[in-house]
């Protein structure tokens, strides 16, 4: 066996920045770690950023398009602002962010950091998890992706232009340090003339400049914080300097922001195979039911850790000749670093037929609970080392000239982002088949022990293999934009009127390549390779539910820092096997990939794809009255124009002759997106929103690979399909696909009762359209035949409905030290639909089912928060939970479909604040309080449910200090 088989835990997927796996074919930027079910396919598969009462950058992003702070257009919503006299940082937060949301013109939530460095998370995405109907996916001790109202589709803005990682359409939010930021802001409906959101909205990224300050400035902070599993202290830290001057040229400003984050990392999983089979006919089976017994096919860990540090920086400087203009420029770096490992073993419960004994069955049922395991197949396992290396950098340049009635505004920017990742994988694998005893349901999940197996004695291991890949991914990009924005005053109802246009060049191309030496065959010793010393691999799990965890391995050094050690022993080891078996065809490709140092790229892995956007808006604010009551809000509509080329390379492999044939295709294709926000004003404090917006989200670029690899099946290899046999299987991406459309009708009731308290509550509806995802369909070829052909496909509607609520405030009503006290918290309701489809083979075409859960969305998620500040003290307790949900659907061994669904997750985080002086102060914080597993489960065509993974994950405590010198 080159690889495992059949191996479960499919919702461990962690990227650092993208996600996917790091031999899968969907590859999708800075990945760390793939499922084990992905782990099976390793060797052919492709690797797919002044303490005025508000903070004045707020204060500027509140004011919108162009205003005097020279951010860029799209830098959000609208309004006058109101003096707010508070004090205190985190009070001033809270209120900065209500004041965002309140005269934002679209609806959105925004969190505000009120000094420097003082966002309450480590991540931007971490942070976004505390807003009111976002949820989150985390692995690996990170956020992994951000779902805004029931979708992933989230596009991301910094200082309102569009950033991306590699060939994303979108940056990875775990990425960004929160001691870069001043703010985010996440927009739930659109305006024409922000740039166009995702189907799910959009996320901007807001940092600070120089003239938000009233002189020079020095700050940052340090921490450290202290990981329980991997009993690993890790620093992280940032500083600060900007300075503004009047010049006899007018007012000028600097800043200069620099930022590290480290994190070392060790997570421990114990895991059910999804995959439950039938016993083996052949099997001996004691005590014997006298009927078919059934079981998940293996059992093992899944062992994520490694380190992972986040450089970055930013630049930002400003030029005020006068009141009415400014220039302004900026500079951007984010860097992902890392050296992660993966460790997993596995234990074939089925395979050649072993023998099993104590069998106890679920009562009345034929599911295995507990058995003992003799014979079959050795357990096997691999350490596989991961370094991976992304650059992005943004250079932006822009002015804003306020002249009488109008203001005209423009924004140039270039990004780059390149992503680096190599793997080697050490495999081994037991000299012979250990007894294997295994509950399948002991504390909420598989557990397992080998009673006799003498796990430090080097001479039980044998070396199975070695695998390496590479793959290189890059995005380039300009951006121009041009604004006008008219003050219509006095025409009737019409205030001002917006029109801009919009210009982008984006290039994204990615390549890969793997290759493995099997040498199992060759029965060497582990410990034979003599490229280090072997040791007992780190225990991360809490308590004793698992048995059996910890077995020997060869350190991170010693297999990263041997590679050519090992390659040349995999060439030798390949020879020898060739050497016996000198007609094996499939041996000698193998031997030929390891003729040179580095891994080959392959040439159906290469892609490549140039677009072109033009998108031109028209936007209206009105104003009227009725009666007492205040009526505002904008409407308009954006057009986009799109042009793009994708190339990539097809395979079609027939009687063991592989064929390439470049591929390129091109697509041109026209979107309106039509956009109405109102406000309603029946107080000054109590206003209604409504809204109604066209979104859409492209296509990722690889989806959009017009490569297809075609192979004929062999006799062997044939399956049957719904008009008979399958000749040749295939897959690949669709250049022929359509952005994906939504139809979104919001309202929000917000009361603003005091100058940081808040009621807010909100309803919300989505239509959508052309959800992606992978479908096979049959199509009769001239050369092959009858062709089974998997691809992505747009394909099945959407129906989205919720609501949130939220409330923040603190209880200044209270008498004494105790108005220092406040509460925040907020609640969402989902609602998410989906019908998915069938191919029907005599129409060629797909069918639709009824609608049923959407996955990846728990309907029900909610924050809750209690903090005070008084007297220097600033304490928060944090709490955050979601409820159970879907997280895919598969098909077991007997093409029966099955539910997996993720449980219940909660999260509990503490901080605490004091201020030893007026410009220092000190910090404490702990984060996973609760540290709960993480468990998901699936349920067999049969309804049948077993837990699929248990995974222990850190809990982190950190110390610190932050200091703060000018204003």
């Amino acid at each position: 066996m080159k690889h495992f088989a059949m191996l479960a835990s499919t919702a461990l997927v962690a990227s650092t920045s993208g996600n996917a796996c790091a031999k899968n074919a969907d590859f999708s930027s800075s990945v760390e770690f793939e499922t084990p079910a992905a782990a099976q396919s390793r060797k052919t598969d492709d690797v797919s950023s002044s303490r005025s009462d508000i903070d004045p950058a707020a204060e500027a992003a509140a004011e919108g398009p162009g205003a005097p702070s020279g951010r860029p257009p799209e830098a959000s919503g609208s309004g006058s602002s109101e003096d707010i006299i508070v004090t205190g940082l985190l009070r001033r937060s809270l209120a900065s962010a209500a004041q965002i949301k309140r005269n934002s013109d679209a609806i959105l939530d925004a969190v505000v950091a009120q000094d420097i460095g003082k966002l309450p998370d480590d991540s931007a995405a971490e942070t976004l998890a505390r807003i009111p109907g976002v949820q989150v996916d985390r692995n690996a001790d990170q956020v992994t992706q951000v779902i805004v109202r029931g979708l992933p589709n989230v596009a991301t803005t910094y200082n309102g232009r569009e950033f991306f990682t590699a060939e994303l359409r979108r940056a990875q939010l775990q990425d960004l340090p929160a001691q870069a930021l001043a703010g985010l802001e996440v927009y739930k409906s659109g305006t024409a003339d922000l740039i166009e959101p995702g189907l799910a909205g959009l996320v901007n990224v807001r940092t600070r400049r120089p003239l938000d300050f009233k002189g020079i400035v020095v700050g940052g902070g340090l921490r450290g914080a202290y990981n329980d599993q991997s009993k690993l202290f890790d620093p992280s830290g940032n500083i600060l300097l900007s300075n503004r001057w009047d010049t006899g040229i007018g007012e000028m400003g600097a800043l200069i922001n620099l930022t590290y984050s480290r994190q070392r990392f060790y997570n421990a999983t114990r895991f059910n195979n999804t995959f439950v089979t039938d016993s083996s006919p052949t099997s001996t089976i004691s005590p014997n039911p006298g009927k078919g017994i059934r079981y998940p096919y293996s059992v093992g860990l899944y062992n994520p850790g490694g380190k992972r540090w986040l450089p970055s920086g930013n630049v930002a400087l400003q030029w005020k000749p006068n009141s009415d203009l400014e220039f302004y420029a900026e500079g951007y770096f984010q860097g992902y670093r890392a050296n992660n490992f993966l460790d997993l073993w596995e234990n074939d419960l089925r395979a050649e037929n072993p023998a099993l004994s104590n069998v106890v069955l679920v009562d009345g049922t034929n599911y295995v609970k507990s058995m003992t395991k003799n014979g079959g197949v050795r357990q096997q396992a691999f350490r596989s080392t991961h370094e991976a290396y992304t650059d992005s950098y943004q250079v932006a340049t822009g002015a804003v000239w306020h002249t009488g009635r109008a203001t005209l505004s423009t924004d140039f920017a270039y990004t780059s982002s390149i992503f680096k990742f190599f793997e080697h994988s050490l495999d081994s694998a037991l000299a012979s088949p250990q007894t294997i005893d295994v509950d399948f349901m002991s504390s909420g999940g598989a557990s397992f022990s080998l009673p006799n197996f003498k796990i430090t004695d080097p001479s039980q291991y044998i070396w199975r293999g070695y695998f390496e890949s590479r793959l290189y991914a890059a995005g380039t990009g300009y951006q121009w934009r041009g604004d006008l924005d008219l003050d219509t005053d006095p025409l009737p109802l019409l205030r001002s009127l917006k029109v801009g246009y919009r210009v982008t060049t984006r290039k994204a191309e990615r390549y890969s390549g793997s290759r493995y030496a099997n040498t199992e065959a060759l029965k060497v010793p582990l410990s034979d390779l003599s490229i280090g010393e072997l040791s007992l691999i780190t225990n991360g799990f809490r308590g004793n539910a698992q048995g059996f965890t910890q077995y020997l391995s060869y350190p991170f050094a010693a297999i990263d820092g041997n590679q050519s050690k090992l390659r040349q022993l995999s060439r030798e080891g390949l020879r020898r096997r060739l050497a016996l078996d000198p007609n094996n065809a499939e041996l000698a490709a193998d031997l030929a990939a390891w003729t040179s140092e580095d891994v080959q790229v392959v040439p159906a892995a290469r892609f490549l794809a140039e677009e072109k956007t033009y998108a031109a808006y028209i936007s209206g604010k009105f104003g009227f009255d009725v009666g007492s009551m205040q009526v505002d809000g904008t409407a308009g509509v954006r057009a986009i124009i799109t042009n793009g080329q994708y190339s990539g390379t097809s395979r079609t492999t027939v009687n063991g002759v592989t064929t390439a044939t470049p591929q390129t295709l091109r697509q041109d294709y026209v979107d309106v997106l039509p956009s109405m926000n109102m406000r309603v004003k029946f107080t000054d404090a109590l206003q209604l929103r409504l809204g109604y917006t066209h979104t859409r989200t492209q296509p990722e670029f690889g989806d959009l690979n017009p490569a297809v690899t075609i192979t004929q099946a062999t006799g062997a290899t044939t399956v049957m399909g719904p008009a008979g046999p399958v000749r040749a299987t295939g897959g690949g991406g669709n250049p022929d696909l359509k952005p994906l459309t939504s139809k979104n009708y919001d309202a929000s009731l917000e009361w603003y009762f005091s100058k940081s308290g808040s009621v807010s509550a909100a309803i919300f509806y989505r239509d959508l359209f052309g959800f992606i995802n992978n479908y096979a369909r049959f199509v009769q070829d001239p050369t092959f035949g009858y062709i089974r052909l998997n691809r992505p496909e747009n394909s099945g509607e959407g129906r989205i409905s919720g609501a949130e609520v939220g409330f923040q405030s603190f209880l200044g009503f209270l008498p004494g030290f105790l108005k220092g006290f406040g509460v925040q918290g907020n609640a969402t309701y989902l609602n998410a639909k989906t019908r998915n489809p069938t191919f029907d083979a005599a129409g060629n075409s797909f069918t639709y089912g009824p609608f049923r859960e959407l996955a990846g969305i728990s309907r029900i998620a909610y924050n809750a928060s209690v903090f005070y500040e008084k007297d220097g003290i600033v304490t928060r307790l944090s709490y955050n939970k979601r409820s159970s949900y879907i997280s895919g659907y598969g098909v077991d061994v007997n093409n029966k479909e099955f539910a997996n669904r993720i449980a219940a997750i909660s999260r509990l985080d503490f901080s605490f604040g004091y201020d030893i002086t007026k410009n220092i102060t000190i910090s404490a914080d702990a984060t996973n309080l609760l540290a709960k597993p993480f468990s998901n489960y699936f349920a067999d065509s049969n309804g049948f449910r077993y837990t699929q993974d248990v995974r222990y994950e850190g809990r982190y405590f950190g110390l610190g200090f932050r200091f703060r010198f000018g204003e």
